[in-house]
């Protein structure tokens, strides 16, 4: 208690006396934990990462090519193939000259008691029906430009992971960056506090306010450090590469609504196309296929006497009435159509929402901007002005942390608004589907 009132006595400007409470609970706490400032910062309570996620600047590197280099390793990149070579499969089926596989059949027949062999042979080729061959063609034509527009449709998501990525880099930067510049301010704030408490012009208070300030801004520091550990690592998970470019910022494109050139709207509508020329693929096929036979007979006797005859025979099979299979067929197909017809229809309201989300926060941060550059331009002017005034003993510490606490906020808040800006102009050229 004689303590207590020591400190009181030596403390007596107003805006300490809330320091006389929290040293009372100082108090409490081991003696190791006050006594001595370098016993507070011992390497115990440094910030300690286990692992460090290294991503280099690259300046040959693009952020077209970074895309580029991401598509070819992208999961989809499999499945985009496979598209590629049914079209492939599609179209060698569309350039044959027959409906299918023709067939050769060859037979053997003896009857014993009239002493005769038979022998036939015969040629069974499929034919493309009426329009049949034109309605595949269209088939391949569609599957081939639906691969094509499946491609720039994932190349445009793929687009949309990388710009995120590396703009979540870029403010997990701002933020680590800003609160290294913040740990060294307070380390030398502690030690000009110490200095001052030695000399007898501070209370001891002032420096185990300090302290707690500064292991603050190492707790800060650390979880800044691993906020931007995360970033690194999703970068480098989406894209497979340690390597980013030097510069990936994007000039804000004209458009002003999502148009029917979208990527993702392009690609959904080669699907329905496709899905259509399917059911007219089948429709062309009717009833069935038409076959034309074409065969010989050889009948030969075993007797020297008898003659050899050869004969010639060809024939043409024509289905019919098959309508009631090729329906289920047709509707299984039309199932599909109407179903990509309805997540068009969602894809596009989609669409819009992520457009209207986009302007908006670009214009929502266009403001910001201005605002935090001026609010970080008056609170830089005050915090002069309170640490002159700290210097000469008119505030105390706690005002003085105060007004720096704010200047440190509008400081990074100014940071951030010009990275989110830059951020929101890319998000932007996302949502109305441009490519960087």
């Amino acid at each position: 208690m004689f303590f207590l009132s020591f400190i009181r006595k030596r403390v007596a400007h107003p805006a300490i006396k809330g320091i006389t409470f929290l040293l009372a609970m100082l108090l409490l706490i081991p003696e190791v934990a006050y006594s001595d400032g370098n016993a507070v910062l011992g390497e115990h309570v440094k910030p300690v990462v286990d692992h460090m996620d290294s991503v280099v600047i690259d300046k040959a590197l693009t952020l077209p090519k970074l895309i580029d280099l991401t598509m070819e390793k992208y999961p989809d990149a499999s499945w985009l193939n496979a598209l590629e070579e049914e079209a492939k499969a599609l179209a060698a089926r569309s350039d044959s000259w027959t409906a299918g596989a023709s067939q050769a059949i060859f037979g053997y027949q003896t009857i014993s008691t009239f002493r005769l062999n038979y022998g036939t042979a015969n040629i069974e080729v499929p034919l493309w029906n009426l329009g049949q061959r034109d309605a595949q063609h269209e088939l391949a034509n569609q599957a081939d430009t639906s691969a094509q527009l499946q491609a720039a449709n994932v190349k445009l998501r793929v687009a949309g992971l990388v710009r995120g990525a590396l703009w979540g880099m870029a403010l997990a930067k701002i933020r680590y960056e800003q609160t290294q510049i913040e740990l060294d301010v307070y380390g030398k704030l502690l030690a000009n506090i110490k200095r001052r408490a030695e000399s007898g012009d501070l209370p001891r208070a002032d420096v185990l306010l300090a302290q707690t300030e500064l292991l603050q801004k190492r707790s800060a520091f650390t979880l800044a450090e691993a906020e931007l550990m995360h970033a690194r690592k999703r970068y480098s998970s989406i894209t497979q590469t340690t390597k980013m470019p030097s510069n990936f910022e994007e000039n804000l494109v004209p458009l002003k609504e999502i148009g029917q050139t979208h990527p993702a709207l392009i690609a959904i509508n080669s699907q329905i196309d496709r899905k259509q020329a399917e059911i007219n693929a089948v429709k062309a096929i009717g009833s069935g296929q038409t076959n034309v036979i074409a065969g010989i007979l050889s009948d030969e006797g075993t007797d020297y006497r008898s003659n050899k005859a050869e004969f010639f025979n060809v024939g043409v099979n024509i289905p019919f009435g098959g309508s009631a299979h090729t329906q289920p067929h047709i509707a299984a197909i039309n199932v599909e159509l109407n179903k990509l017809i309805a997540e068009r229809e969602q894809l596009y309201r989609d669409l819009e929402q992520a457009h209207h989300e986009a302007e908006h926060n670009l214009e929502i941060n266009k403001v910001e901007l201005d605002n935090a550059n001026e609010q970080k331009k008056v609170s830089e002017e005050l915090l002069k002005m309170t640490q002159l005034a700290f210097s000469v003993g008119e505030v105390g510490l706690m005002d003085l942390l105060k007004i720096q606490s704010r200047t440190e906020q509008a400081i990074l808040n100014a940071k951030e608004r010009a990275v989110m800006l830059q951020r929101d102009e890319a998000l932007y050229n996302q949502a109305v589907g441009v490519m960087p």
